[in-house]
């Protein structure tokens, strides 16, 4: 469980001006966070865009992670898809890059039963010896399961926690109770608020802008200084605030380049951000 205590920024994926992944952007995005004393990297996420990428770019993004981490912290692939043989071949070339662990958020969309989820995922995990983190994010994926689905879930031996991105904090407490397994909250506006529920830690999109203030916040909590922690969450929820406001993804990345970092936007249909929007999170990001 130590080994996952911490902070995992969610890593956006960066792009060239003609739209392909942009290397260089991408390791200069994995150094600067582990500069700032990160515990690992969550690959291929919501972040990410994945649901824009195409099978080779996910695993380019592999390469290129694993390869400027050079073990040095922990890489958790997300290889989650509506696909279990999409999902086997991620979880594969992940076990091949050495990768420490494979996440997936259950099949959507076309309302799988909880055996059909299962069998999900005892099928990727069957496909290489790398411990799971299940994904839960019931409000994308329509996927609400029941503290004894949870369960049943955990009991797997290789399924080591649950990324936890639910406003629902009950089950943080509950599923370690129950199960004994790790929750790494995934909401960052409610970090603290999970911390004090019994996560051990994070993975969020907005570490990559602001990992140092996620790290404070652990540590003041973990030494009892509450009102310091607090102080802290309240400063990265005015961020927050204005990033869903114009858009998350969007504003993360306009704000990495503002340290002068290349991402050039996200991928259609995601939005452009609009002068107002920029005037927005320059108030904020200074």
């Amino acid at each position: 469980m130590d080994k996952y205590r911490g902070i995992f920024p969610a890593l956006v994926t960066p792009y060239k001006k003609n739209g392909e992944v942009n290397e260089k952007s991408l390791r200069e995005i994995i150094n600067i966070n582990i500069e700032k004393g990160v515990t690992g990297f969550y690959v291929n996420g919501s972040a990410s865009e994945t649901f824009l990428l195409n099978l080779e770019e996910k695993k380019q993004i592999i390469d290129i992670v694993t390869d400027q981490v050079k073990e040095r912290k922990i890489v958790i692939v997300h290889v989650g898809s509506i696909s279990t043989k999409e999902a086997v071949e991620l979880a594969k070339h992940g076990a091949k890059r050495k990768v420490d662990g494979i996440s997936a958020l259950p099949p959507f969309y076309y309302k799988f039963s909880f055996p059909e989820i299962k069998g999900y995922y005892q099928d990727i995990m069957s496909s290489v010896n790398l411990p799971m983190i299940v994904y839960n994010i019931p409000a994308l994926t329509g996927v609400q399961f029941s503290m004894a689905q949870f369960c049943e879930l955990l009991e797997d031996e290789q399924v080591i926690g649950v990324k936890h991105t639910s406003m629902n904090l009950c089950e943080i407490e509950r599923l370690q109770v129950h199960t004994n397994k790790f929750i790494l909250s995934g909401y960052d506006d409610i970090f603290l608020a999970g911390l004090s529920m019994g996560a051990i830690g994070a993975i969020g999109t907005t570490f990559n802008l602001m990992a140092d203030k996620y790290i404070a916040i652990q540590k003041h909590f973990v030494e009892g200084n509450y009102e310091k922690a607090f102080s802290l969450q309240r400063e990265v929820n005015h961020v927050i605030e204005v990033l869903m406001r114009v858009g998350l993804s969007q504003g993360v990345k306009y704000g990495l380049e503002k340290q002068g970092i290349e991402c050039n936007g996200c991928r259609k249909p995601f939005k452009e951000l609009s002068t107002e929007d920029k005037m927005e999170l320059d108030a904020v990001f200074t």
